[in-house]
């Protein structure tokens, strides 16, 4: 559970079943991932709903329950909690004010945190905004310090503060993972410090500058960045913990300052699809910053690699972005075309975070997959 416990990058789980895709199928996409959910949902998972998109067409998936008490259809217009498909966003505003010449993303870490990072051989001086985003910092993950971990997976306090420098601090109690630029290393911590940075420069929090220059131009009504609420509202997906492979804890109401910029931001399927399609099809951003956002580096020996909070994925079909999101009840994985017109996006409403992929991700991921193939 340690080193991937929240939110791991999707192409990690689609890369390693991009062999497990055979020769495209007779069955559409939709009922490709049909499949998949029903199956997910016989290995365990509560509810899974998902959505197919060719250009302006539309299909819908779901199967099981939104709400096991009650015994509520899971719903595909539901809102739940993205998890690290956040990261995403948070990316694009920063995009967005070095498009503004706000700031530079070859900036340092301590150019506008001074002393943040600063301890343990960590050092903030040596860290760009960019390696943050790319995830090559070389920051340890404090979502896998026993501190953290306890805690958050107890949730008795739904509305415990997290301050992102506490995170932080938690972070940098450990050595670095390597050397700034060196290689990749998957790290919510760089998600906290990239938000913190966002507030340095427009003196506002993540979730101001995420509403208004993302949610609100794009029309995602349905889409809250939370900085304190641990509720859901309004037409959402229940979130479980499966304990002892039997008994579902419902943990709807969970802490959202434990992740904030790194994974705080509550969606839909609908509403994801519209932003990733705007993000890949150069929407949101200028030129060069939508060139900066699909420049990658390895993530792994098998292919993937990591732009500015997307993954990029070897496929029987050619290269496809990804990034999957898994928090506390909730786990979710999108796979887009270059230009966002073909896409697939599935989710769940359980997730009790293990260090590798549960045999239901590793379901979901897969029909996701061959959906995606089989345009």
């Amino acid at each position: 559970m340690r080193r991937r416990a929240f939110g791991t990058v999707a192409a990690v789980v689609v890369a390693a079943l991009a062999g497990l895709a055979g020769p495209a199928s007779a069955e559409t996409p939709a009922e490709i991932l049909q499949a998949g959910a029903q199956a997910g949902v016989s290995v365990g998972y509560p509810g899974v709903v998902g959505l197919v998109r060719n250009g302006e067409t539309a299909q819908y998936i779901h199967a099981g329950y939104g709400n096991i008490t009650a015994k509520t259809p899971a719903d595909p217009k539901a809102k739940f909690r993205i998890g690290s498909v956040t990261k995403a966003f948070t990316s694009a505003v920063l995009l967005q004010l070095e498009g503004e010449g706000k700031l530079s993303l070859d900036d340092t870490v301590a150019r506008w945190l001074p002393g943040a990072v600063n301890a343990n051989g960590n050092d903030g001086t040596k860290i760009s905004v960019r390696q943050l985003l790319h995830q090559t910092s070389g920051l340890p993950e404090y979502a896998s310090d026993s501190r953290f971990v306890n805690s958050y997976l107890a949730n008795t306090n739904p509305r415990q503060a997290w301050p992102p420098q506490t995170l932080v601090n938690i972070a940098t109690s450990h050595p670095p993972l390597g050397a700034p630029g060196a290689a990749f290393h998957y790290s919510n911590t760089n998600y906290v410090l990239a938000g913190m940075v966002i507030k340095a420069v427009t003196g506002n929090e993540p979730a101001i500058e995420v509403q208004r220059r993302i949610i609100e131009p794009l029309g995602l009504r349905d889409t809250s960045f939370p900085t304190d609420d641990p509720t859901l509202s309004g037409n959402y997906l229940n979130g479980y913990y499966i304990s002892f492979g039997v008994f579902y804890k419902d943990f709807t109401v969970s802490n959202v300052q434990a992740f904030g910029a790194a994974g705080a931001i509550v969606s839909t399927e609908d509403d994801v699809a519209t932003f990733e399609r705007a993000l890949l099809s150069g929407k949101l951003l200028p030129p060069q910053q939508q060139a900066e956002l699909k420049t990658t580096v390895p993530a792994d020996d098998a292919g993937t690699r990591y732009g500015l909070g997307i993954g990029l994925s070897p496929t029987p079909c050619g290269m496809a972005w990804n990034h999957s999101g898994a928090v506390l009840g909730y786990f979710n994985v999108w796979l887009t075309s270059d230009d966002g017109s073909k896409q697939v996006l599935v989710a769940a409403n359980e997730n009790h975070l293990p260090g590798s992929a549960t045999r239901g991700q590793t379901t979901l991921a897969n029909a996701a997959l061959k959906a995606y193939c089989s345009f």
